[in-house]
C-alpha cells in the first residue's frame, strides 16, 4: 500500500488498474482464447523439452542442461504474466493491489534479466566447446554447470532489488490506471503524480548495463565461434556447429531486439500501445517459438522429443 501525503490530505493507493488491450468484450474473448492457446503450447513445447533432457541419457551434457534450465526459465517466464493477463481479460474491475503490482514487476524483470544472464551463459558454453575443445570437460564439468545456472538466477533476481525498491518509492496519488497488460516500468512511471527523473535515469541505467553486456559478450563469443567454424574442413561437425550457434542467435536476436526497445528508455512512455505489443512479443511469443527453434535445427533434440511422445 502506498501512500502519499499532499496539502494535510492523505491520499491511499490500494490497488492498479491494468487497462490491458482496451477493446470490445468479443474481441477479449478471441484474444483470451488466443493467448490461452499459446500459453498451453509454451508450457507444452518447454516442458517437453526438459522431458526430453532429463529422460534421454544422450542428452545429460551441459548444453542441454542449459537448454531444459531454459526451458524452465520459460515456463517461470510466462507464468508471470499470462495468468493474470487471462483472468483480466474476463474480468471487468481489471484490478492488482498495490504490492501485487510491485510484486510482479520485480518478479517478470528479475526473470528477463536472468534470460540475459542465461544467453550469455549458454555462449560461453559454446565457446569453450568450439574454441576450446580439449579443455571442455574439464571447464565444464557437472558442479561447475550447476554453479553457474545458480549464478544466472541468484544474479538476475539480485539485478532487481535496487529498481524494484526505487518504482515501491514512486509516489501514486492521482490516477491508478495502468495503460498496459502487467506492471511494467513505462507504464507505472507513466502515473506517478510528480517526475521521477532520479528513479526513470537509475532504472534505465540498470537496464542498459546489463543488457549492452551480456550483448557484448554473446556477440564477441559467437564472433569467435564462427570464425572457428569456419576454419573447421567441411562435414557434418562443421554443419552440426554452424546449425547450433544459428539457433541460439535467433533467440538471442528475438529477445534482445524487443527487450532493447523497451527498458534503455523507459521513461519514453508516450506509445503504449507499441509498449504493449513489444512487451507481449519478448513475454509471451519468444517463449513459444524457443522450443521451436531449438527442437527443429537440432536431431539429437528432436529423436529425444519422439522418445517423449511415444512415452505419453
Amino acid at each position: 500500500m502506498h501512500i502519499l501525503h499532499n496539502n494535510n490530505v492523505t491520499a491511499t493507493i490500494h490497488e492498479f488498474i491494468l487497462l490491458g488491450f482496451l477493446c470490445s468484450q468479443e474481441v477479449e474473448i478471441l484474444l483470451f482464447v488466443l493467448f490461452s492457446i499459446i500459453y498451453i503450447f509454451t508450457l507444452l513445447g518447454n516442458g517437453a523439452i526438459i522431458c526430453a533432457v532429463w529422460w534421454d541419457q544422450q542428452l545429460h551434457t551441459p548444453m542441454y542442461t542449459l537448454l531444459a534450465n531454459f526451458s524452465f526459465l520459460e515456463i517461470c517466464y510466462i507464468n508471470s504474466n499470462v495468468p493474470n493477463m487471462l483472468f483480466n481479460l474476463l474480468s471487468k474491475t481489471k484490478t492488482i493491489s498495490y504490492h501485487g503490482c510491485i510484486l510482479q514487476f520485480y518478479i517478470f524483470l528479475s526473470l528477463c534479466a536472468t534470460e540475459l544472464f542465461f544467453l550469455a551463459l549458454m555462449a560461453f558454453d559454446r565457446y569453450v566447446a568450439i574454441c576450446r575443445p580439449l579443455h571442455y570437460p574439464t571447464i565444464m564439468t557437472r558442479k561447475a554447470c550447476g554453479a553457474l545456472v545458480s549464478a544466472c538466477w541468484v544474479g538476475g533476481f539480485l539485478w532487481l532489488v535496487t529498481p524494484a525498491t526505487l518504482v515501491s518509492q514512486v509516489p501514486f496519488c492521482g490516477s491508478n490506471v495502468i495503460d498496459h497488460y502487467l506492471c511494467d516500468l513505462g507504464a507505472m512511471l507513466a502515473i506517478s503524480c510528480v517526475p521521477v527523473p532520479k528513479t526513470t535515469l537509475t532504472c534505465s541505467t540498470f537496464s542498459a548495463v546489463i543488457l549492452l553486456i551480456t550483448l557484448f559478450y554473446i556477440l564477441v563469443s559467437y564472433t569467435l565461434v564462427l570464425r572457428a567454424v569456419v576454419q573447421v574442413p567441411k562435414g557434418s561437425g562443421r554443419k552440426k556447429a554452424f546449425s547450433t550457434c544459428a539457433s541460439h542467435l535467433i533467440v538471442v536476436s528475438l529477445f534482445y531486439g524487443s527487450v532493447m526497445v523497451m527498458y534503455v528508455s523507459p521513461g519514453a512512455a508516450n506509445q503504449p500501445g507499441l509498449q504493449k505489443f513489444v512487451t507481449m512479443f519478448y513475454s509471451i511469443v519468444t517463449p513459444l517459438l524457443n522450443p521451436l527453434i531449438y527442437s527443429l535445427r537440432n536431431k539429437e533434440m528432436k529423436g529425444a522429443l519422439r522418445k517423449v511422445m511415444c512415452k505419453l
